[in-house]
């Protein structure tokens, strides 16, 4: 015969204040956890949402980063002749760009943080697949004018459209605003490519080319072409999987907090096990009633450890709901890759949400399992005669 679970509600009912400190503790505990699974989503997230799969990025070989490749007009020549590129009226989708960067005060650092500043051309802005201006107009050519993504308009004072920003040989309007969506394009400056170079004198030392291939099934014979010609001495992969490696900007950030929270679960566990071992002190006299009658050592044994259950479920729940809010909030971090600030959106989805739960359960059953066994092995007349 089963104990009705109405039993364990009343019985967290009853010791609320015990209930709501042990519930406080396991909540703490999960809303370490999300919001550090909620930030490397985030950054995840903004990886993933740059390029566009039928896109290739061609750097220097051996180079890892756009910033420490080289590429020469020269060799972006020979690019554009390549089979199977795809075109855009009569011109090859192919775009010369130019990667740096320029440092800026931010509302995190007065002092200053690095920023990725991209030469381009106008081709170039068009193969960004769901880029738009949000205020303002494009940069025009041969002109000291910048676009700056949303995340630096909103991080960086100086980056505001109709102001100025100083780097390179003077000074650079901002003229637009635009919107990657979730994209890393968000924290990145696009300025005229032959005007950047010239500004820092690199006029034939540029950084990458961007391709896109005529269709999915082009791709893989594109690349295995470009990595083999010894001629153009370049290395190709596909514009989504050279963001996706960039994740590793948050690799650190992920095991610290799981360490830490791991350590922050141990003592939650033993919070919980200690608020039961006391539970099964207090109702001796109740385990020994339900014995006499009728309910088994399982059924004990089972009804403690749901107690248990509870208690970190609520606090699992609690967790969920402490850290929704930071839900869509902009933060930054510097990346390995690209020596810049990264700025993304803190993502808290329903997976996150649903390991969080799970956590505190593990952490339940864990502080759970021991008192409920004591509670289970108590003899009938010795738990009728404890106080």
């Amino acid at each position: 015969m089963a104990i009705p679970i109405s039993y364990n509600l009343r019985n967290l009912i009853v010791r609320k204040t015990t209930t709501v400190m042990t519930a406080l503790g396991i909540t703490l505990t999960v809303a370490v956890l999300l919001a550090v699974l909620a930030l490397v989503n985030g950054l995840r997230t903004a990886f993933q949402s740059s390029g566009n799969p039928l896109q290739i990025l061609v750097m220097r070989k051996g180079s890892t980063a756009e910033l420490s490749s080289a590429v020469t007009r020269e060799v972006f020549q020979d690019l554009k002749s390549m089979p199977g590129i795809a075109r855009d009226g009569d011109q090859p989708m192919a775009s010369l760009e130019m990667v740096t960067v320029i440092n800026l005060p931010s509302v995190d650092s007065p002092e200053g943080m690095n920023v990725t500043l991209r030469g381009i051309l106008p081709l170039g802005v068009k193969m960004r697949d769901g880029l738009t201006l949000q205020t303002g107009h494009w940069f025009r050519a041969g002109q000291r004018e910048v676009v700056v993504g949303k995340s630096i308009a909103k991080r960086y004072p100086n980056a505001q459209l109709g102001r100025k920003l100083r780097f390179g040989r003077g000074d650079w309007e901002v003229v637009g605003v635009m919107d990657g969506g979730q994209s890393s394009v968000n924290s990145e400056i696009f300025g005229d490519l032959n005007q950047v170079s010239s500004d820092f004198n690199r006029a034939d030392g540029l950084s990458s080319v961007l391709l896109r291939a005529t269709d999915a099934a082009t791709v893989p014979a594109l690349i295995n072409s470009l990595n083999d010609d010894r001629r153009l001495g370049v290395d190709a992969q596909t514009e989504k999987s050279y963001y996706e490696a960039q994740t590793s900007s948050g690799a650190l950030l992920q095991y610290l907090g799981i360490f830490i929270s791991i350590i922050m679960a141990v003592g939650s566990s033993f919070a919980a096990m200690n608020t039961m071992y006391a539970a099964v002190a207090r109702r001796a006299r109740e385990i020994g009633t339900l014995r006499v009658l009728g309910f088994s050592r399982g059924s004990i044994l089972f009804s403690f450890f749901l107690e248990s259950l509870f208690l970190s479920a609520l606090g699992g729940v609690l967790g969920c709901l402490l850290v929704l809010p930071l839900n869509n909030i902009t933060t930054a971090v510097g990346s390995f890759v690209t020596f810049s600030e990264i700025a993304f959106n803190f993502n808290v989805s329903p997976e996150i949400m649903a390991a969080g739960i799970a956590f505190a359960l593990v952490m339940g059953a864990l502080g759970g399992l021991f008192p409920a066994r004591s509670a289970a092995r108590k003899e009938i007349l010795t738990a009728l005669r404890d106080i």
